[in-house]
């Protein structure tokens, strides 16, 4: 049954193949539409010198649009759901940004989003050969961070179980932006040794963390054993990876265990994933789900597309019915790559933090 009343386009689960312009226009019909678009995008909609309906017909169109992501720090929740699902529109959750470039950003989660990709990271988790039916140890945010929420649901789609260690993100960005290293070093062992309890005594197969993690993990002899013997897959996101690090731990601390990076936002109810097949030396490159989740890597100086294999500044689109942002420019730089066959938007390579955003410091800490 189609939740959009009559579009199909807007219905079709994510891999299914698709017009991206006549996605795009659909879309654009739907969130700006009086009867179904949100309280927000209709208000906003007024100021903004275009009529998306008939003025957005491409992917280069989101251009038009301004980056309207800071207001999702006060914005009221409800205002984000379109009305078009009716007045009781099956709500999973309001999640947070994890607060690196200020206070927390929010999104509210519907249950169409997760019936158009109800394998989130399946594909590519299979692709990297991590097996079905395995438990796992997430190591990083859960609460109001929407990554636990989809990880979770991914580990229990694909068989297992998962056994969770939350980390306050904005704890320790609090600590890490004062300088307070010792306490740092103090909650990330309060991590590690509830990772150590849980590796210790459960058949975990699987491990999903963050590099700065996963480089902790690593350098505790015990620890390092345990995942060694036990894992069989490793995910990891939501902090930067240099390439030396990762080769490092494909090719010396854990051979032989399958990696795959996941390049995610809150602001894009999701994740691109790594590209398949890269060998240790290969940059990784994140493919996202277009034409829902599209990239442009632009000149931090001119605002135009840099070329490939260039670096600039990332910016983000979500479109689809349940939620839309585009035009959002991220506090990451990458190099710019080509994307697969039958996809729109860059793929984005070698991503790595801005020093600063706006006017705020960057600060990473664990996440």
């Amino acid at each position: 049954m189609s939740v959009t009343s009559g579009v199909p386009v807007l219905d079709l689960p994510l891999g299914e193949p698709r017009d991206p312009d006549e996605f795009l226009r659909a879309a654009m019909a739907w969130h700006f539409g009086p009867e179904t678009g949100s309280p927000f995008w209709l208000s906003r909609a007024a100021t903004l010198g275009f009529d998306p309906r008939t003025d957005v017909k491409t992917l280069d169109d989101l251009a038009l649009f301004p980056n309207v992501t800071d207001e999702l720090r006060d914005v009221a929740a409800r205002d984000l759901i379109p009305q078009g699902y009716g007045p009781d529109a099956p709500v999973v959750g309001v999640y947070e940004s994890g607060g690196t470039t200020g206070a927390p950003k929010r999104v509210v989660l519907l249950q169409h989003w997760l019936d158009q990709d109800p394998d989130f990271l399946g594909a590519p988790l299979d692709a990297a050969g991590i097996p079905r039916g395995t438990d796992w140890l997430m190591l990083g945010p859960t609460g109001p961070h929407l990554v636990g929420e989809l990880v979770a649901r991914t580990i229990r789609i694909r068989g297992g179980i998962p056994y969770t260690v939350d980390l306050d993100p904005r704890w320790v960005k609090t600590l890490a932006a004062a300088g307070r290293t010792d306490e740092v070093a103090a909650y990330v062992a309060h991590l590690l040794e509830q990772a150590r309890h849980v590796l210790r005594g459960q058949r975990i197969g699987g491990l999903m963390t963050t590099p700065p993690l996963l480089e902790a993990i690593a350098a505790d002899d015990e620890l390092a054993e345990l995942v060694g013997e036990k894992v069989k897959g490793i995910m990891w996101g939501g902090a930067h990876m240099d390439e030396d690090t990762r080769a490092l731990l494909r090719t010396e601390v854990w051979p032989g265990v399958p990696m795959l990076g996941v390049y995610g936002s809150t602001m894009i109810l999701g994740a691109a994933a790594e590209r398949p097949g890269g060998s240790v030396d290969d940059p990784c490159v994140f493919d996202p789900p277009s034409p829902f989740t599209t990239f442009r890597v632009l000149d931090q100086d001119t605002g135009r597309q840099v070329a490939y294999g260039e670096r600039g500044q990332v910016v983000m689109n979500h479109v689809s019915a349940s939620f839309l942002l585009p035009n959002n420019l991220e506090r990451d730089t990458a190099v710019r790559v080509a994307p697969p066959a039958g996809s729109v938007g860059d793929a984005v390579g070698e991503v790595g933090p801005l020093a600063t955003f706006g006017e705020s410091a960057v600060v990473e800490g664990v996440y």
